[in-house]
């Protein structure tokens, strides 16, 4: 039986994105746009002088350097590894759709 899906709105970096996700995917996804969204005003509020694009892309770039970090581990369990390295995906699709 498919799961049933549930269109969402989601705010990264001020840009309010929708979504059609899995009900069971929610609360990770909201998660994710927090972490996402708190590193981005972390970097804005230490390069002021820098655009929103900049913060983005530095956080951006902390969080693969994690995802890279984990898969070098290889202590995660595969699953988890899939799961970063969707969330890798998506953040590249994200970062194509704003024309970075």
């Amino acid at each position: 039986m498919e799961e049933e899906k549930l269109s969402i709105k989601i705010n990264v970096a001020d840009r309010f994105y929708p979504l059609k996700i899995a009900v069971s995917d929610e609360e990770k996804i909201r998660a994710a746009a927090r972490r996402i969204n708190d590193k981005v005003i972390q970097y804005r509020q230490r390069y002021a002088d820098r655009d929103m694009h900049d913060a983005l892309s530095m956080a951006t770039l902390q969080f693969v350097i994690k995802l890279i970090e984990l898969e070098e581990k290889q202590t995660v369990a595969p699953s988890v590894l899939q799961d970063l390295a969707d969330l890798d995906k998506q953040m590249e699709e994200y970062l194509q759709q704003i024309g970075v």
